[in-house]
């Protein structure tokens, strides 16, 4: 497969680089910074070294021209790494550190040195519609946008094997759950959450867990940056909202692997939520790689009136609703409708899968495959036509 331009730009100035297994993180790092010093702390021998000896780091660094790029890969392997790399930033600040890790929890719960602000913080997601030379609807909420899957001649098998990458590598080996088959009933359980407003409580309930243990497999889960949560927005509230968040699996082919289906199981209802996380997706990429502070947020008021998206910072105030279905019925509006009542400055957008754009009731009506293919960073959610 040919390499993709992604819309991550690398900071100039020393930055983490998070991101699932899969997103093409070395890829995109081999692109944007060909003359980098790599050092992969998934080679055994390399980790080896630096965890009995983590100044061996100075060591390897002095043999490299003073403007070398460092990538550490994997750096949560090695978390200690992260003082030397600080003092290293202290005597040299115009060395440049590239610190890659698909967990961010070892980092965060050690307690190790995060290099006191000296390191800013990006994110690369599954790939976004408009990086793809030729983006398939249909095969993005079959088999989803992970890199690592699109690559693939057989996408589907590398799929149901991508759970089992996680729990054998990042949850026995690291030892973040102590019953690997409890934490695999509970993935299927939480698929079953994917869109829909979290209750942790039920997913216990079906998984057979203890809700203090569901609530620490969910904590995993966001911490191998497989799932997140989108809070309700409350900005100048004028009726009683939700207080619970909404959940996503981070990739839509992820959801499908996980998420049971049988003879009881309606495909409609399956296909439209994987629908909703594919625009999640979306949104949450546009939001990382867009310069200026922009959130996602959902909104539903204790009535149960709900608008799937809203996105709230420099960029504006958005309302996105996902149906899918080929056609709009006027109750479809009816979320979007009261929310342009309470917040009159929103543009307010409804995608689906008919082809016909039109504007109703002050709300712009977009085929999604055409809403996601010309979204991009930096650019409005849409441009009026």
């Amino acid at each position: 497969m040919e390499v993709l331009g992604r819309f991550l730009t690398p900071p100039r100035q020393s930055f983490f680089l998070f991101g699932p297994r899969g997103t093409g993180k070395t890829t995109w790092l081999r692109q944007a910074l060909p003359d980098a010093l790599v050092l992969d702390l998934l080679q055994p021998d390399l980790a080896r070294d630096l965890l009995a000896r983590p100044e061996r780091l100075r060591d390897l660094v002095a043999a490299t021209p003073p403007r070398t790029t460092v990538v550490l890969d994997e750096v949560q392997r090695v978390p200690d790494v992260l003082s030397v790399v600080h003092a290293l930033i202290e005597a040299s600040p115009r060395r440049r550190f590239v610190l890659t890790g698909s967990s961010a929890r070892k980092l965060r719960r050690g307690g190790v040195d995060l290099l006191a602000g000296r390191a800013v913080v990006r994110t690369l997601h599954p790939f976004m519609a408009a990086e793809l030379p030729h983006f398939d609807l249909q095969a993005a909420l079959t088999r989803g946008l992970l890199p690592l899957v699109v690559a693939s001649d057989q996408p589907e098998d590398v799929l149901r094997a991508y759970a089992s990458l996680y729990l054998d590598q990042e949850v026995r080996v690291e030892g973040w759950a102590r019953n690997v088959g409890a934490f695999a009933r509970f993935l299927e359980a939480i698929s079953f959450s994917h869109g829909a407003v979290l209750n942790v409580a039920n997913v216990a309930r079906e998984c057979q867990a203890e809700r203090k243990t569901t609530a620490g497999y969910l904590e995993v889960l966001e911490d191998l940056l497989l799932a997140f949560r989108v809070p309700v927005f409350t900005r100048r509230a004028k009726r009683d909202t939700n207080a619970h968040p909404k959940f996503y699996l981070f990739d839509a082919g992820v959801y499908r692997s996980l998420r049971p289906a049988g003879p009881l199981d309606r495909a409609q209802e399956i296909e439209g939520a994987a629908l909703e996380g594919l625009v999640a997706l979306h949104l949450r990429a546009w939001t990382a790689y867009s310069t200026g502070r922009n959130e996602l947020f959902y909104w539903r008021t204790r009535s149960g009136v709900e608008v799937d998206f809203i996105l709230y910072g420099a960029s504006g105030l958005w309302a996105v609703e996902v149906k899918n279905a080929t056609k709009v019925r006027a109750e479809d509006l009816r979320g979007l409708t009261a929310f342009g009542e309470d917040y009159s400055q929103a543009t307010r957008m409804l995608v689906y899968r008919g082809t016909r754009r039109e504007r109703r009731d002050g709300v712009w009506i977009l085929p999604v495959a055409e809403f996601l293919r010309q979204l991009r960073p930096n650019a409005p959610l849409w441009t009026r036509p």
